[in-house]
Parts: structure tokens; C-alpha cells; sequence
């Protein structure tokens, strides 16, 4: 049996490349193609597609998946999902939490994979329950990182709770890219040893060595891998799927999958780089390979914005000195991954420590809501030095952040009744509410009909 391949071009391949700016209607370009090309599912949906639609492409994300279902008739769809966080940036209550899944699946949504930040399975068990209550297939994603604690051990036993927690499969995510060689080929072994779980590897070229760590991955027994059609492939975003393809070509791991179909995809694919390239959201600076990653763990979307931050403050001099200081900060909070939010927020308050010349002088809030507990378990234990300065003698819940969260889809049909026309733009603007609501407002607008005046 081949390794089964996952496509992340219409997803993951353009949110790393180009902040997810594809339209839907360049997503449809070779769909019909990518349908017939033989891959174990098309990833086309969550992650930053929802907000991007409703931020900067004036685009209903629901309307998107409905297209690409009415398309796709031979291969399944997969979506990105963050658990507790769904597609936004806070906890939301299990009952919005639910009907997200029901409705993604509905629309068309085949498989879920589900991750959270810190790997605190408490934070997925609603997420999973719904995904297998409406008939989808669920895949726990763990968030792949390095750190004393984060060995092949902590690996296995996580993998175990995902299985008894009634996961479909399990996923290694790699989202900074820093994944080496022999460790996949252990980490793997040891999983596939200690559990029944499908395994897939999902990872970034960003570090220079990616395919390099997918072969061993292959050795060792990895069941599916992602990989990005060669336009939306390499640099930050994942290996090219004709090169993988090719390579694995006559072994026993061949994917056989459709290359004429693949070079037809790939043909139709190529303007759409080329329009982002010339317009200057594809910086050609994320196409290289940045091996200072496997130096600091630093992911690339947190380097650049690292960069950013200090650019405006006019102290790109201080980068080293931020570089330094983010494994402290990671300690002092318990050695968190590096992925969204959290390597935001520990990128945020590096520069705060370096800048101020005083270490958490300033704080984040959402730096004070982690250390009250509010974002879940942190995997090793946190600075209680640190803790004290920030947050005093508080109280730090131990129990699920979401038992907290009172129901909310109801009160918010109810509230939103004059501009959500269905339950998804309900779950739009409990995501988004603010930019949900300005898009909403602007296509019922559209859609009103024409009146038109007849002379008498």
C-alpha cells in the first residue's frame, strides 16, 4: 500500500505563501483536475480562509465550501480546525463549538482536523465528540515542537489519549518546520508502535530540509503526508506533490497518483503565483529557505512578524537580543508551542522584555489570561516567580477554560435575527462579529431586489 497524499495547495499552501488571499474563484480554477488526481482527501477550508474571506476578499466562507463540494466528486475534503478556538482567536462555548461542526459537515466538510495550542486534549473534547456525532471523520492534530519536555515520550502518551479520546487518525503537526530527520523517523515508529491511529505528517520547507524528513517519515510507517502542487509549493509552505510523487514513483510506497492531471492542475495554478508575485503579496523572500529557524524554533510567520514589530519601533538592531530572549520567555511559561496564538504572544512579550530593558515590565493581556489558566494546561511547569509578578496572588483555574462559557448561538440568532439569513452567518459574526456583521450588511444590500418605476 502507497503513502496517501493530502493536497494543501488550496489551503495551507497560499496561508503561508501569500496570508491566504486566494478567491474562490482562482480555488475553482483546477479543481476538476485536482478531483481526478487520486489524493486521499483536497485540505480547501479553515485555518485563515474563513477570516480572509470575510476580511479582505468580500467572500460569504460558507459560499466557498459549497462551491468546492458541488466540484469535487471523487476525493474528500478536509478542514483546519483549533479546537475550542474553532477558526477565531478566543474559546467559544461547546454549543457554538457544536453546530460549527455540524454545519461545516453539512456543507460539505468530509474530515476535521482539530489542534490546540498546547496540546491540552481537554480543549478538542468537544470538537471530536461533535465531528463523530454528525457522521465526519476526526483527526487530532498535535502540535510538534522541541523543548525538555517535549520528547518522543510525551509524544506517545499524547497519541494514546487521542486514540482512547476516539480520534479517526492522528496527525503530526510541524508548523514551524523543525522537524529533523531522525526524530520523525523515531517519533513515528514509536507512535505506530504504541497505538492502531492512521499517522500523517504535515510540515513547512521553511528549515531547507523537509523532504529530507518525509522520507524517514515514509521508512518509519507514516500513512499520509501533505504536500502543495508545485505553484503553491516550498518556502514556507509544504514539499511539491509532483517531486514526492515522482520520487516514491515504482517503490512500495508509491501514491500513484494521476500526473497528467497533475500537470494540468499545475498549469492552471501557475498564473495565479505569478499575479501574487507581481502584486507583492508573495514576497519572494518566503520562497528561500531560512535555516536560522532550526536555530531559534522560531516558526517563519514569527519571524517575519518579529521583524515587523521591531521595524515600526525602529530597533531592528535588538533582533538577536529578541531571538535570545523568546526560549526565555517560552520557559518562564512552561515551554508552550510555538503556533497561534502562542507564538504571538511569546513573541509580543520578548520584544516588550527587550525593549523595556526590564523582563514583563509589560504584559500582554492575553499573556495574563495564560497565566491565570485561561487557555488551558501549560505542558511543563510555569515560572512561578514570573506568575507572582504578573498576576499576583489570582487564582489559576485548573479545570477547562470552556466550563466557563455560558451557551451563546441562540441569544446571538436572536440578537442578529434583521442580518443573519441563516445559522452559518449566525456562526460568522460569533467568529468575526465585527467584520461579519460590515459583509453581511453589504451582501443583504446586494441582494435586495431592483425596484423598477414604470412610467404611468
Amino acid at each position: 500500500m502507497g503513502v496517501k497524499i493530502v493536497e494543501t495547495a488550496l489551503r495551507d499552501g497560499h496561508q503561508s505563501l501569500f496570508a491566504t488571499r486566494m478567491t474562490t474563484e482562482e480555488v475553482l480554477l483546477a479543481l476538476k483536475e485536482l478531483d481526478k488526481v487520486g489524493y486521499h482527501a483536497l485540505e480547501v477550508w479553515g485555518g485563515a480562509t474563513f477570516d480572509a474571506c470575510l476580511r479582505f476578499l468580500n467572500e460569504d466562507p460558507w459560499e466557498r465550501l459549497r462551491k468546492i463540494k458541488k466540484v469535487c466528486k471523487h476525493t474528500k475534503l478536509q478542514m483546519l480546525f483549533r479546537g475550542q478556538n474553532i477558526l477565531g482567536y478566543r474559546h467559544y462555548a461547546d454549543d457554538v463549538v457544536e453546530k460549527f461542526v455540524k454545519l461545516s459537515i453539512k456543507n460539505g466538510i468530509d474530515i476535521i482536523r482539530v489542534f490546540d495550542a498546547l496540546n491540552d486534549i481537554r480543549n478538542l473534547e468537544c470538537a471530536v465528540k461533535a465531528t463523530k456525532k454528525y457522521g465526519g471523520e476526526c483527526q487530532i492534530a498535535l502540535s510538534y515542537t522541541t523543548s525538555p519536555v517535549h520528547t518522543i515520550e510525551y509524544y506517545v502518551n499524547l497519541a494514546k489519549q487521542v486514540e482512547a479520546l476516539g480520534a479517526d487518525s492522528l496527525c503530526i503537526k510541524d508548523m514551524a518546520g523543525v522537524l529533523l530527520p531522525e526524530t520523525a523517523y523515531q517519533l513515528i515508529k514509536a507512535i505506530k508502535e504504541n497505538t492502531k491511529l492512521p499517522v500523517e505528517l504535515h510540515s513547512h520547507c521553511t528549515g531547507g530540509l523537509m523532504e529530507m524528513t518525509y522520507m524517514r517519515a515514509i521508512q518509519a510507517g507514516v500513512d499520509i503526508i501533505d504536500t502543495a502542487l508545485s505553484p503553491l509549493s516550498g518556502g514556507t509552505s509544504q514539499p511539491c506533490t509532483e517531486s514526492i510523487n515522482y520520487a516514491l514513483e515504482g517503490t512500495e510506497y508509491d501514491p500513484k497518483l494521476n500526473k497528467e492531471m497533475l500537470e494540468l492542475a499545475a498549469i492552471k495554478l501557475a498564473p495565479v503565483r505569478q499575479k501574487y508575485l507581481n502584486n507583492g503579496l508573495l514576497n519572494p523572500k518566503v520562497l528561500g529557505c531560512n535555516p536560522n529557524i532550526l536555530k531559534y524554533q522560531v516558526p517563519g510567520g514569527m519571524l517575519s512578524n518579529l521583524i515587523s514589530q521591531l521595524t515600526q519601533q525602529g530597533a531592528l538592531d535588538k533582533l538577536d537580543e529578541v531571538l535570545a530572549e523568546v526560549p526565555n520567555v517560552r520557559k518562564d511559561l512552561g515551554y508552550p508551542p510555538l503556533v497561534t496564538p502562542l507564538s504571538q504572544m511569546v513573541g509580543t512579550q520578548a520584544v516588550l522584555n527587550v525593549l523595556n530593558k526590564e523582563r514583563y515590565k509589560m504584559v500582554p493581556k492575553e499573556i495574563n489570561d495564560y497565566l491565570h489558566g485561561k487557555y488551558g494546561q501549560a505542558p511543563a511547569i510555569v515560572n512561578e516567580e514570573v506568575r507572582h509578578k504578573i498576576i499576583g496572588n489570582d487564582e489559576v483555574i485548573t479545570y477547562r477554560p470552556a466550563d466557563d462559557l455560558k451557551p451563546e448561538f441562540k441569544s446571538l440568532k436572536e440578537q442578529y435575527k434583521g442580518i443573519a439569513k441563516s445559522d452559518e452567518d449566525v456562526l460568522s459574526i460569533a467568529l468575526f462579529q465585527d467584520i461579519a456583521i460590515k459583509f453581511l450588511k453589504r451582501r443583504n444590500e446586494d441582494l435586495k431586489p431592483t425596484v423598477i418605476k414604470l412610467e404611468a
